[in-house]
């Protein structure tokens, strides 16, 4: 049985805190947890933030973020940042921080991850996974759902290909994007509005737990992308 626990209780994030400190204070961790961590409190803590006066300021700091412009409509502008990632407004972001103020990608996720596990590991001594979550809007359907930005000590992909479905025949193209599934499974805990930016998912299959990227494996390269 897979169960999402919320972490309740953390206090506001701070350029400089260190993230695993404010967990280990709120939950008892167990081997081979995942720990999914919001995007936002990664960016607060490793000092992501720039402050905007107004929307051209906004869009000057997009523009900076952005590797390219892939489309824009009046204010929403689509690109592919230098992380990679293609999404809204270079994942620059005005939501749960000052006004005056925008949150950035952290620059390396999945090095957040690994440091994220790796502090947890030494404060608690129990052995955890950590994603990092974003909300993303998707192509051709409405509404929005957490993917993951990075991890550390969980598949990225669980690749599937060359195994039997229930049927008996290979499975030829099947690649399961398991750090975002489990992403979304902890946003139904947290929410935009709960104050709850980080939340554990118990249970997982232990093969799943291993070493990966999110850049590396669910990032899909230019030269696979029909649609850039």
């Amino acid at each position: 049985m897979i169960t999402v626990l919320p972490v309740e209780g953390m206090p506001e994030v701070h350029p400089g805190d260190e993230i695993a400190d404010l967990i280990a204070a709120s939950i008892a961790l167990e081997k081979g947890d995942v720990v999914v961590v919001t995007q936002k409190i990664v960016s607060k803590a490793e000092g992501r933030l720039e402050e905007v006066a107004d929307d051209e300021g906004r869009l000057r700091l997009i523009e900076r973020e952005s590797v390219r412009v892939l489309r824009r409509r009046d204010e929403l502008v689509i690109s592919e940042t230098q992380q990679g990632f293609v999404c809204a407004n270079a994942g620059v972001d005005l939501s749960n921080v000052d006004d005056g103020v925008a949150a950035l990608l952290p620059v390396d996720s999945d090095r957040s991850a690994r440091h994220i596990r790796d502090a947890l590991a030494a404060r608690t001594g129990v052995g955890v996974a950590v994603v990092v979550s974003d909300t993303f809007g998707r192509p051709w359907r409405r509404g929005l759902v957490d993917v993951a930005l990075g991890c550390a000590g969980v598949a990225a992909i669980v690749d599937l290909r060359g195994t039997e479905d229930t049927r008996g025949r290979t499975l030829q193209a099947t690649e399961v994007a398991i750090a975002d599934e489990l992403a979304s499974a902890a946003e139904l805990v947290m929410g935009k509005d709960r104050q709850v930016p980080v939340a554990i998912v118990r249970g997982v299959d232990p093969s799943w737990l291993r070493e990966s990227s999110v850049h590396s494996e669910i990032v899909r390269p230019h030269n696979e992308d029909l649609f850039r």
